[in-house]
C-alpha cells in the first residue's frame, strides 16, 4: 500500500443501511488505489463487528454490507472496533468476526492523527 493513508469512522448499522455501506464502498475502492483505509466502528456501528449481524444488512445498488466487509478484511486490513462502545452493549471480544480488533481512544487518537483525511459517517 501507498503510505497515503484514508480513515472513516462509521456510527451506523442497521438504523441506516446506506450510511453503514459507504465507507465499505469507498475502503474497498481506496485498496484498488493502493491507499491504505481505516475503519473505525464507534456508536451503533460497532454492532456490525458482530458475528452474525450484518448479514441481513443490505442497501440496494451496493453489493450486501457482509460481502464488503469480508472483501475488506481480506485485503489484510482490521475492522477497528471502540471498546467502550462495545461494553455499552455488552458486546465481548469473541463476539466479533475474524479480522475485527477492539481499541480504545488513544489508538483512535492516534490513527486520527496519523491519517492524510478522516471521514465520518
Amino acid at each position: 500500500m501507498s503510505s497515503k493513508q484514508i480513515t472513516y469512522i462509521v456510527t451506523h448499522a442497521d438504523d441506516d443501511p446506506e450510511m453503514a455501506s459507504i465507507p465499505f464502498v469507498l475502503a474497498n475502492t481506496a485498496v484498488a488505489m493502493d491507499v491504505t483505509p481505516v475503519i473505525i466502528l464507534q456508536g451503533k456501528a460497532v454492532m456490525l463487528a458482530m458475528k452474525g449481524y450484518a448479514e441481513h444488512i443490505h442497501f440496494e445498488g451496493f453489493n450486501p454490507l457482509m460481502d464488503m466487509i469480508k472483501s475488506y478484511i481480506e485485503a489484510g486490513n482490521k475492522l477497528l472496533v471502540c471498546t467502550p462502545c462495545m461494553n455499552k452493549r455488552k458486546i465481548k471480544v469473541e463476539d466479533l468476526i475474524e479480522g475485527a480488533e477492539a481499541i480504545g481512544g488513544a489508538k483512535v487518537n492516534e490513527i486520527v492523527l496519523g491519517s492524510d483525511a478522516v471521514l465520518t459517517y
